[in-house]
Formats: structure tokens, C-alpha cells, sequence
């Protein structure tokens, strides 16, 4: 049991800004817990010492990457238990890091290369073939996301990103996968993968954000299997896995997202991805 531990259980709540997905977890933690909310943007976080808030674990959520992240940095150096650990965050935010995890771990994903500088993007472009995606090493949203269809194309986006600030250099250039016209969102709550869903769009991205529509995910043996296996590699106790169907080697995980948004989900499936969350938390809390 966690140091901080008394008889109900007590969750710090990290927050930027509360949005429906924010809302409904905070509201599935209150029917359970204690929570107390810490807007990040507001209060500064110590380093080490004793916790400003006494809680039995801590959840960091946010829009930010950096609020989530270090939010998280800051509990885990009062020796608080963190959902996520700061260690799994930062991994699954690295488009190359947590592939090469992943890679490592036999989880099939597809082929890709590392330009650290743009100088190489053409190169990588060329030795995986085209048509090629070039990704930033950090990021979201299926923002900064491009297509490369030849040799043209790759010079112009490593041109563009030569000039771009040095955090935006970097790419993962990876292979173009001829999907059809969709992938797949899959939630893994600890030991549980309870719903995903299709995200369907004529586009090169599939991101809800984006508009793609949804459409429930029959979860089958291979998908949860998937899905716990990259969440365990990356160190993760809740994640959104993404998936895409390859027409030759079946189903390949993309990338993880260890804050994912739930409440498309939620709707579309009628599963209580908030409700299954928060006993998850509560679980870890009373360890």
C-alpha cells in the first residue's frame, strides 16, 4: 500500500483544462474517491521533499504534453504513483523511441528510419521506397504529418524542415501503408482491453480531430493481445492504442498514446471507459 494511504483512498488530479474527457474521469474518480484537482498551470509543482497534497496516487491529464509530463515528473519525486509513470509518457510521446521499443519487444509495426536531420530524410525516404510518411519525432493530432510520394517531395519536406525550430527537425520516416481507408483506436486499462473503435476517413490521417467519424471495434484475441503488449513494453497502465491493417502482414500498432481521449469511444461503443479507468486508478491506489 502506498505511503500516503488512509482509509478512503485520495487521488490528485492534474488538470490544464477540462474538457468532456477530463469531466467524465473526474466525475467516475468522485463516485470512488477523494479527489483533489490541481490546476497545473496555476500552482508550481515542488522537486522532491514532502507532497504539498497528501494523496494515495496521482493522475496527470492534460492538453499540454509538457503539463501531463512533468506534472507527473513532480508526483513521482514525492514518491507518489503516478497513472501514467513519467517514464511511460515520455516514451510513447517519441514517435521513434517507443517504436523502437516496440520493435524490440517482436511487436510488428511498420518499417521506418530515423532523420535525426533533415539532411537524411531524403535517403530514409528512398531506402524504405516510396511513397513514404514523415512524421515529427514528437506529436499529436496527426499534426505536421506528410506524405512523400517521390524524391521531389522528400527534398522539399526536408527543405521546409530545415528551417523549422530544432525540436521539429527530427523525423520517423516511415512506410506508407495502404490502408482501407481507416485504422483503429483500442483502450488497454491495465489488464483489460474493453472497446475501440474504427476511425474512418478518406484521408492520409484518421484522427478524430480531424473528422474522421467512428464506428464500434469488434475486440478480437489479436487485438487484445496487441494492445496489452505495447502498453506493457512502453510502461503504461492506460493507453490508446493505434492500429492499422496491412493487406499482407494483418495488424500493425502505430503509436500509443498514454493520455488518450475516450469520450468518442465511450459514446459510439457505450462502454464506461471513464468508470473503468477510475477503478483501475483506485486498484493501483490501494496497493
Amino acid at each position: 500500500m502506498s505511503k500516503f494511504a488512509s482509509g478512503n483512498s485520495t487521488v490528485l488530479f492534474f488538470y490544464d483544462i477540462v474538457r468532456l474527457d477530463e469531466k467524465l474521469l473526474l466525475n467516475a474518480l468522485r463516485e470512488r474517491a477523494r479527489v483533489e484537482p490541481v490546476h497545473t498551470a496555476r500552482l508550481p509543482l515542488p522537486i522532491g521533499g514532502e507532497p504539498p497534497w497528501q494523496a494515495d496516487i496521482a493522475v496527470a491529464r492534460g492538453v499540454s504534453h509538457a503539463t501531463t509530463f512533468y506534472s507527473a515528473v513532480a508526483a513521482e519525486s514525492w514518491g507518489m504513483p503516478v497513472v501514467n509513470p513519467a517514464r511511460g509518457m515520455a516514451i510513447a510521446r517519441d514517435k521513434a523511441w517507443s517504436q523502437a521499443i516496440l520493435a524490440a519487444h517482436g511487436i510488428p509495426t511498420p518499417r521506418a528510419m530515423i532523420a535525426v536531420d533533415p539532411e537524411a530524410l531524403p535517403e530514409a525516404a528512398s531506402t524504405i521506397g516510396y511513397p513514404v510518411v514523415v512524421k515529427p519525432l514528437k506529436g499529436s493530432w496527426g499534426r505536421l504529418v506528410n506524405l512523400a510520394r517521390d524524391e521531389v517531395e522528400a527534398r522539399a519536406l526536408a527543405e521546409h524542415k530545415a528551417y523549422l525550430p530544432e525540436g521539429l527537425k527530427g523525423s520517423v520516416v516511415q512506410e506508407y501503408i495502404r490502408k482501407p481507408g481507416r485504422d483503429l483506436r483500442v483502450f488497454c486499462i491495465g489488464d483489460q482491453v474493453p472497446a475501440g473503435i474504427y476511425r474512418i476517413h478518406g484521408g492520409l490521417a484518421t484522427n478524430i480531430a480531424q473528422g474522421a467519424r467512428a464506428e464500434p471495434v469488434k475486440v478480437t484475441g489479436e487485438i487484445e493481445d496487441l494492445v496489452q503488449r505495447s502498453c506493457r513494453a512502453l510502461g503504461l497502465e492506460v493507453g490508446g492504442v493505434d492500429l492499422i491493417e496491412d493487406p499482407g502482414r494483418g495488424l500493425l500498432v502505430l503509436e500509443v498514446n498514454p493520455t488518450p481521449e475516450f469520450k468518442t469511444t465511450q459514446k459510439v461503443t457505450g462502454v464506461d471507459v471513464a468508470g473503468l479507468m477510475a477503478e483501475h486508478i483506485i486498484s493501483l491506489a490501494r496497493r
